[in-house]
Formats: C-alpha cells, structure tokens, sequence
C-alpha cells in the first residue's frame, strides 16, 4: 500500500513558522543566562579550533591542545580587557581641561541663544563639577547594574571557560551526534555537509577580526596624524563597534569628533577625523569586507537592522553582537537545501531582483 505525502496548505506553513518563531524567542529569552554563554563558547571554540588542531598535529593530546588553546584565548581576552580598563582610567586625567572647555562653549551657546531669540537656556553657567560627582555617586548603584547587565552575570563569566572547554574536547563527537540525527541521509555526507559549514563560519569570523585589526590600524594612524589623544582607545573602539552594522561606526566616529572638538582648538580637527572616518568606512566597505569575509554570508540591510533590534530587546547589548553572525550562519544553513532556500535569498544582498522578476 503506498503512502500518500502529506500536505500542507501555504498558510498553515506560514503559521507553522511563525509559532515556531514565537517559541524560540520565548526560550531565548528565558534561558539568557545559559544560551548566552553557551552561544559566545561556540564562536570562541570555532576561533580556537584552528589552534588545537595545529597542536593536535604536533602530537599533543586531545585534553592537553584544547588547555593550551583555552588558556591562550583568556590570555588574549584578560590582555584586551586589561588594554579598555588602563585606557578608560586616564581619560581622567584630561576630564578637568574638558570640562573647562566644554563650559566655556555652553557659556558661549547661551549668550547666542539669549541674544537672538531672548530665551534663558539656563546652561551659561556650565556644569558643575561637584554636583556631578554627587550624582555619580548617588547612581553608583545603577550604573552598576547597567555595566553588569552588559557584560552578563557572574555565572555567565563562569561558564564561559567551561563551555568552550567540552566544546573544543568533544567537537568531533559533537559532529558525530549531529549526523546520527539524520539517519535517512548518508551520515559521512552529513559529516562533511557540518565541516564544510564550520569552515565557513570559522572564516566568516576571521575574516572579521581581520576587518577589525585592519581598521583598528587606519584609524589610530589618522588620529595620530591628527595629534588627538588617546587615539590607540579610539581606534581599537571605533574597530570593535564596526561589528555592530550603521549604528556601530556612526557612535565610533561621534566619540572622537567630540574629543577633538573639546581638546583642540579649531574646526578643522573634528572635520578631518570626520572626512577620513568615510573614507576608511568606504574603503571597508567596497573592498576590505567583500575580499577578505567574502560576499556569500552578506546580509541585506533590512534584515540587519531588524535582527539589531530584535537581538537587543532578547539580549540587549550581547544580543547586538551576536545576533549578525548568528544571522549570517543561518543564512549559510537555509542554502543548504532547495526548502528553505527561500529563506536564505530573504535574508541575503541580491543584486539581479529585477532579473528573477523579469523571468
């Protein structure tokens, strides 16, 4: 007796996807303070997983070459937290000259408002330092809280280690686990179909700290160019916010054109570091990030940008970063068969619409 294929109407498929969405936002959301750490193990053990091969090749063990490449990633990550915690510390010994200057310019904007539109701004007096302070300290608590719902829980940084650990010890199991989920297909295709993804999300993530090291470099050399202070801070920073598409590079270059505009005297600083900021964002754009990421995992602006928003309201900050190489994998995975394919091209940059309309 032969059995029928199921069918499913367009619209209940639709709806189908749509409850599923429902739910992982729903699990996503209550399961933050494990699925977080356990999705940045995931892209940290795929930047170390070149590294534990290397010395699994020169005959180390399993155990021994997953410690050395966990203990290397905490080296680098403590080496760069150490580099923001020293470079945010002596921003204070500039804040007082600054703060000089910025009155100055308020005390200059009121006069202009007051003169030609007979309003009391009420800002000619400038900011007052200690009331400042005393509002600091009486939201000492709060900020706290802010900074600590950035970065995560104490549990997460815990976790952390831990999960990229088994991640790195079991990767082949893992892969293994994974294709016996499939068992109609032939498993050692599926294998290879696992590695051939893992390979291109491992580049897809060098390439961009690629991007980011490259632009770290031009950016602290026009701010050196341009004598600004702290220009390694803000270049590093300005590189790293390049992760987050629009919104990151736009924060990046307003931090340094105020810096300027507070420190040096003149316009010409602020606009200069605001005409060479372009350049380097045209030059990333049109050249560093398709030659060196490669074009096959670009997500289309709308899509960016809602998967922004919806990254932040699920996991705020982190969410932010981590939900656009979480939609450049997905996109990968939906091309791999002709179902979900669609889905893929939603997601995707394409550039001959006009074309697939016009057949």
């Amino acid at each position: 007796m032969n059995q029928s294929n199921f069918y499913l109407p367009p619209y209940l498929k639709a709806l189908a996807v749509l409850l599923l969405m429902i739910v992982i936002v729903f699990i996503l959301i209550i399961g933050r303070s494990l699925l977080v750490p356990l999705f940045l193990a995931g892209l940290f053990s795929i930047l170390l997983t070149p590294l534990s091969e290397f010395l699994e090749s020169k005959k180390l063990s399993r155990v021994w070459s997953t410690m050395i490449s966990l203990f290397s990633g905490l080296i680098f990550i403590l080496g760069l937290l150490s580099f923001i915690v020293f470079q945010v510390a002596s921003f204070g010994k500039d804040l007082e000259n600054v703060g000089e200057k910025l009155n100055v310019y308020l005390s200059q904007i009121d006069s202009f408002i007051s003169k030609n539109f007979q309003i009391e701004a009420g800002i000619g007096n400038g900011i007052d330092k200690d009331y400042l302070l005393d509002w600091i300290q009486a939201h000492s608590s709060s900020l706290a809280e802010f900074v600590f719902g950035t970065i995560g829980s104490l549990s997460m940084v815990l976790l952390l280690p831990v999960f990229i650990f088994f991640f790195l010890l079991y990767r082949n199991h893992l892969t293994v686990f994974i294709s016996e989920l499939f068992p109609r297909h032939d498993k050692s295709k599926v294998i290879e179909e696992i590695l051939v993804l893992r390979k291109v999300v491992q580049n897809y993530i060098i390439g961009v700290l690629k991007v980011m090291v490259i632009l770290a470099v031009l950016n602290t050399a026009v701010l050196l160019g341009l004598g600004i202070k702290h220009a390694i801070f803000f270049g590093v920073f300005a590189a790293v916010l390049n992760i987050v598409p629009y919104l990151g590079p736009l924060v990046a270059l307003t931090l340094p054109v105020v810096f300027a505009f507070l420190t040096k005297d003149g316009i010409f600083y602020p606009i200069a570091i605001i005409v060479a900021f372009q350049l380097i964002q045209m030059i990333e754009a049109n050249f560093l990030t398709p030659k060196i990421v490669g074009g096959n995992v670009n997500l289309n602006a709308f899509a960016t940008i809602l998967g922004l928003l919806v990254g932040a309201s699920i996991w705020g900050v982190v969410g932010m970063i981590l939900i656009i190489p979480a939609l450049a994998v997905l996109r990968k995975i939906f091309e791999l068969t002709e179902a979900t394919r669609p889905y893929a091209l939603l997601l995707g940059e394409e550039k001959n619409d006009i074309d697939h309309i016009n057949e």
